[in-house]
């Protein structure tokens, strides 16, 4: 399989699927397994990799090498055996939700204030983002709320590979300055960004975004914040508390 054709990238809410093992070899975090096609998304663009099994044993990250793909799993398999690989999927809508989320604050934060995202990483309590410029608590909490508005507006979030003629003429955020085939996710009316993840069929998906707290951090501010379930709870802990 060549970049963007593999299973995740066709249909990211895909949970199970059969493949043949092409490889296997033992190594220094577990068995290393490559296989025909996979559902299980790799560590990339600040997305967490996808958890799960192959044929009931764990498979606990999963890489993109030169090579391809690499499952680091609990057992090994034959090469040619057909495989059932399972996603955690509670893991991966939760990123799904989480990167659309930030995609949905980036491109807001852009449009109205001209800061570019220039960190991003999803951990399993929290999001942060890294903005170039300095906003207020009142500014951040204006860009929370038309968050959740393009939420309840639920666009479709679309997926397209531009031309190098319309990648030319196409406003877009991108972290570096990129070639060939260029992948963009587009939020209509929220965001236009080139990216690797997956995401959220509709805006609604993502559910709510809370925004957690706001440091200053070289010249700019690292923000946290929580997306779907996770959001949910927390607004939840907090009416408790």
């Amino acid at each position: 399989m060549t970049a963007m054709t593999e299973l995740f990238y066709r249909d990211p809410y895909v949970r199970e699927f059969t493949s043949k093992v092409i490889s296997c070899v033992e190594g220094e975090k577990g068995f290393e397994v490559m296989l025909e096609d996979t559902a299980f998304y790799p560590e990339g663009g600040g997305q967490p990799a996808d958890h799960g099994t192959i044929d009931g044993a764990a498979v606990f990250d999963v890489r993109r090498t030169p090579a391809g793909i690499v499952h680091y799993c609990e057992k090994a398999f034959d090469v040619g055996q057909d495989v059932k690989g399972v996603l955690d999927w509670e893991r991966r809508f939760d990123n799904m939700q989480n990167h659309t989320g930030e995609h949905v604050f980036s491109g807001i934060v852009n449009a109205r204030f001209g800061f570019d995202n220039v960190g991003f990483h999803m951990d399993d309590d929290v999001i942060t983002c890294d903005f170039s410029g300095v906003m207020t608590e009142e500014q951040v909490a204006e860009v929370e709320r038309a968050c959740n508005e393009a939420i309840v507006a639920n666009v479709e979030v679309g997926i397209s590979f531009p031309d190098a003629e319309a990648l030319e003429k196409l406003a877009y955020r991108s972290k570096k300055a990129l070639k060939g085939d260029v992948r963009i996710v587009d939020a209509a009316g929220a965001d236009v960004c080139a990216c690797c993840g997956t995401h959220v069929a509709c805006t609604g998906e993502i559910g709510l975004i809370k925004f957690l707290s706001m440091i200053n951090y070289k010249g700019g501010v690292r923000i946290s914040m929580l997306c779907g379930k996770k959001a949910l709870l927390a607004c939840e802990r907090r009416v408790e508390q």
